[in-house]
């Protein structure tokens, strides 16, 4: 009641007003005309700010349009053609001119962050000596202070933006300016920085690896691994160190990952000491790093410990064996295919029997002559070559 009480002293003048016989309706009516009229309200408020926003967007979308392309133009007189390097002339000894880059409109702050865009667009479309020189334009002009701003601000996504520009131009960044970003709490400035810090880092671009203590999601795994593999010049380091000591089980995967992609053998010993890890999740990356480095000498501690490890584990185990094809588990295999009712199980002991080529073609017939049709089927499926693990 107290409610309607005050919607009556605010709106009941103006009702009474306009609408003759306002008092004289039923509350329930009174009520139901009041809601209405704050529901037109409400919806030509909210009309009038989608329109002024839709409007507002217009405008920025044109106005970015007609800079860009004056920008563009400039870009394109002044670097792609510059005249010193078509004449050949080395890179440290051409001229940019920076006037045209220096006029009164470039005062602007939404200019100067337009020509970062198209400078980071123009350096991720070319490579070489135009990409130096993108380069040196960003630094002549200073554009780079704006960058390192935006780094020092205290909004995530403005940090984020900064992030990206000064390693798309390839700015060094401070370690003591962004290790710390490496383990924020959002994942998305957390994944540029640890992506900024091994493009940009001259001393230890894995450094962050040792705080980390946020864990690496798949999809920064997958960035990570494609800056790794891709970044040239990077000192790849013997990822075995953070096998062993890192606390944090993502980056122990992730290295596990690394050191099978760059087959970093000698990091053997510490992948074995993963075996005897109480995370099965963990041993079944150990499993399968050891398998795809063909480390034949843990061949017998992998059949030790096969009956204790959980499915996932003994998965691998089984197609460790296939890797190894050392010939020495033949009846371990061929026993487990016959014996395991497990699907998975009898499918993997399968192939890897048939990996080992013609040291087991007799046993794979003679499984195919006196096995089950299901598992008959199962070992004619394993035999087509185009099945990968």
């Amino acid at each position: 009641m107290p409610a309607i009480i005050l919607a009556d002293s605010l709106f009941g003048p103006f009702f009474r007003k306009y609408f003759y016989y306002y008092d004289s309706y039923p509350l329930v009516i009174q009520i139901a005309i009041f809601l209405t009229g704050v529901a037109i309200v409400t919806t030509v408020v909210a009309y009038s700010s989608i329109l002024l926003r839709r409007g507002r967007g217009y405008l920025v979308d044109a106005r970015t349009k007609k800079i860009n392309q004056f920008l563009d133009n400039l870009i394109t007189d002044h670097i792609i053609f510059n005249e010193d390097v078509m004449n050949g002339v080395a890179l440290t000894d051409v001229q940019i001119d920076l006037a045209p880059f220096q006029k009164p409109i470039f005062r602007q702050t939404w200019v100067k962050q337009a020509l970062i865009d198209r400078l980071i667009y123009f350096s991720s479309s070319f490579s070489g000596d135009r990409n130096v020189l993108f380069r040196r334009l960003f630094i002549e002009l200073e554009l780079e202070k704006l960058s390192f701003k935006k780094i020092k601000s205290i909004s995530l996504s403005t940090k984020i933006v900064g992030l990206v520009e000064l390693t798309s131009m390839g700015i060094a960044v401070a370690d003591v300016i962004i290790l710390p970003l490496t383990n924020s709490r959002n994942r998305k400035l957390r994944s540029e920085a640890r992506i900024a810090y091994i493009k940009l880092s001259k001393n230890d671009p894995f450094k962050f690896f040792d705080d980390a203590t946020e864990p690496l999601l798949l999809w920064d795994q997958l960035e990570l691994f494609k800056i790794i593999t891709t970044t040239e010049g990077l000192t790849i380091p013997n990822f075995a160190r953070w096998i062993t000591y890192s606390t944090n089980k993502s980056i122990v995967s992730f290295c596990l990952k690394l050191v099978i992609h760059y087959n970093q053998h000698e990091a053997i010993p510490a992948i074995v000491k993963l075996l005897d890890t109480k995370d099965h999740y963990l041993r079944v990356d150990a499993i399968n790093c050891l398998g795809k480095l063909k480390a034949e000498e843990v061949e017998e501690k992998l059949i030790l410990i096969y009956n204790n490890q959980p499915l996932r584990c003994q998965i691998e185990i089984l197609k460790a064996l296939g890797r190894f094809s050392t010939g020495n588990q033949i009846n371990f295999l061929r026993n487990e295919f016959l014996r395991s009712t497990d699907f998975d199980i009898k499918k993997n002991a399968a192939r890897s029997l048939i990996k080992h080529g013609r040291q087991t073609k007799e046993v794979v017939q003679m499984l195919i002559d006196t096995a089950t049709p299901e598992s008959a089927i199962i070992l004619k499926h394993c035999m087509n070559p185009l099945i990968k693990y």
